[in-house]
């Protein structure tokens, strides 16, 4: 519950206090003297969009503050938190600032916070009804919303499924759409990459293979040379003509040394070291022999090599730099593959899954549509009753629930339900509309054609009053929707709004002193002037106040004895109702 107002240099106001508390709270004042500020400042609480004509001449900045109290609002408290505010003895403390550039700022319980998170706090607290409310009545899909809020919990649930079940084949029908329409392209890219593992398949290539035979080739196209090259080694290291050799001229040294070895370990030590030297040339030797006898000239293994390279070129030239590579992209073409060939099922697989969605949705829509048509005529009736206390007698209220048929060959296709091919959307197959007959005898007809505007006002009060119940917002504010209304119709308005303040925060910003009498506390927007600075400031009255402000807004006199007498009457009379 909303429990205190603060407004600062908004509007025409300087700075004024607003105290409130349950049951039903009236502002009143004279015109232009900033009854609409209060509205305008609950806006801002709210999210609203911020007007920075709107800061108070003179002022660099408007402010706003809200203290809420949050003992039976445990998921406000939760948002608070979650926001990064704090909740102090049950309480919480909204701001909204509005500086004359046109920059705003917001305030959840101490932190600073985005204008959207405010209003994602505060929504749930205020429901803000007024002229423009009035012809947001008129729309079909704000007439449907206020019937599913009507219908309670289990339409709510009913609904959530469908809107749910509706987004899913919206998915399935775009990701249809999409893998259909890239068909061609999907066979176009499968040819190119089937060709392209065709192609590596038949050369069927090893890991490594280019490597190894360029290094085969190059060994092959250079035998002569590398067999003169190794006989020379050989011949150097061993010779079979008894050439000096490497060989020969190690052992040398090694007997020399061996002579002496006995007269000093050094000399052994060198001749050792000699020794082992000759075991390895003598191994050395034999191992280049033998890499000169394995070589040989084949023209024909090196034309073999060269004609392979070239095979594994040809690929490497368009699947990748080494063959390694080229065996790497064949893997990932061959998955890929897999996937495109893997297209037409599917597709299979959409259609069935978008067969199956619609099949549930269109089960859910009757469902829905049931539950709503059921719920239509509870609504109609509370609202019809709630206009025979508001000085509509014979009026007669029917919310209609239709559909609208479809041709299954044109458009979208439509929702098939119990037989019927019908337009369907993310809230139902059902268009909800109010209809009124305000008179015995005359047909229903819709609001915005059979409705004035003081008519308008009173459906929208029954209509709240008969969704008091289903609502779970604590404050509603009404912004003179009583406009158009007077007389006997005036007081049964107010006598509604009492009726509803039982059980929910009110705040009446209202012209109607039939209205004001009914309230529990009764403000006054007060407005003063200097000469050059007008302000405006808000004043609790108290029972001889009331009759004051009564009496001037009956005849425009505060002061005059009859219009205080008739003050006095329409208190007297509101408090026997309220009894």
């Amino acid at each position: 519950m909303l429990e205190e107002l603060r407004i600062t240099s908004l509007g025409v106001i300087d700075s004024s206090v607003l105290e409130l508390g349950p049951g039903l709270t009236v502002i009143t004042g004279e015109t232009g003297a900033g009854k609409t500020m209060i509205v305008t400042a609950l806006g801002l609480l709210l999210g609203g969009r911020a007007d920075a004509g709107a800061v108070r001449t003179g002022s660099r900045s408007a402010r706003v503050e809200g203290l809420v109290r949050t003992s039976a609002l445990p998921s406000v408290a939760e948002a608070v938190v979650e926001a990064g505010g704090e909740v102090e003895d049950d309480a919480v403390l909204l701001a909204r600032t509005v500086a004359t550039e046109g920059r705003s700022r917001a305030f959840v319980g101490g932190a600073s916070v985005p204008i959207t998170t405010l209003g994602s706090v505060a929504e749930p607290l205020v429901a803000v009804h007024g002229q423009s409310d009035q012809h947001r009545l008129l729309q079909g899909r704000a007439q449907r919303d206020a019937l599913d809020r009507f219908g309670g919990p289990e339409l709510a649930t009913v609904l959530q499924t469908y809107a749910d079940t509706y987004r899913q084949l919206a998915d399935v029908e775009r990701e249809l759409a999409a893998v259909t329409a890239s068909a061609r392209e999907r066979a176009r890219e499968a040819d190119l990459l089937r060709f392209g593992v065709g192609e590596v398949e038949a050369v069927a290539p090893e890991p490594g293979e280019d490597a190894q035979l360029a290094a085969e080739e190059t060994r092959l196209g250079f035998a002569d040379t590398l067999r003169t090259a190794a006989e020379t080694a050989r011949e150097a290291l061993s010779s079979e003509d008894s050439h000096p050799d490497a060989l020969a001229t190690v052992s040398a040294a090694r007997t020399a040394l061996e002579a002496v070895r006995a007269h000093d370990p050094e000399a052994a030590s060198l001749a050792d070291r000699l020794s082992e030297l000759t075991y390895l040339l003598s191994d050395l030797a034999a191992d280049v022999a033998s890499y000169a006898a394995r070589i040989e000239t084949d023209p024909a293994r090196l034309a073999a090599v060269s004609e392979r390279r070239a095979a594994l070129t040809a690929l490497t030239r368009k699947y990748g730099e080494t063959i390694d590579d080229v065996l790497s992209w064949a893997v990932t073409s061959s998955e890929r593959l897999l996937e495109l060939d893997g297209t037409d099922g599917r597709i299979e697989e959409l259609r069935a899954e978008r067969a199956e969605l619609r099949t549930r949705l269109g089960s859910l829509a009757a469902d829905l549509s049931a539950r709503r048509s059921e719920a239509a005529i509870r609504l109609a009736a509370q609202v019809t009753e709630e206009l025979g206390h508001l000085a509509m007698p014979h009026a007669r209220l029917t919310v209609a629930v239709t559909q609208t048929e479809a041709d299954p060959q044109s458009g979208r296709v439509p929702l098939e339900v119990g037989g019927r091919h019908l337009r369907f959307g993310s809230g139902g197959v059902d268009e909800v509309e109010l209809l009124l007959a305000a008179n015995t005898g005359s047909e229903p007809r819709p609001l915005n054609k059979g409705a004035s505007g003081g008519e308008l006002s009173r459906v929208m009060l029954a209509l709240e009053v008969a969704l008091a119940g289903t609502s779970p917002v604590p404050t509603f504010v009404f912004d003179e929707v009583d406009a158009g209304v007077g007389g006997a119709a005036a007081v049964e308005v107010g006598r509604r709004l009492a009726q509803l303040a039982r059980s929910a925060q009110v705040l009446v910003v209202t012209h109607l002193p039939q209205v004001a009498a009914y309230a529990d506390r009764h403000v006054v927007v007060q407005k003063s002037s200097d000469g050059t600075i007008t302000s405006s400031g808000l004043t609790v009255l108290d029972d001889a106040g009331r009759e004051r402000e009564l009496s001037r807004m009956l005849a425009g006199m505060s002061e005059s004895d009859t219009a205080l007498a008739h003050a006095r009457e329409l208190l007297e009379v509101a408090r026997d109702a309220s009894r």
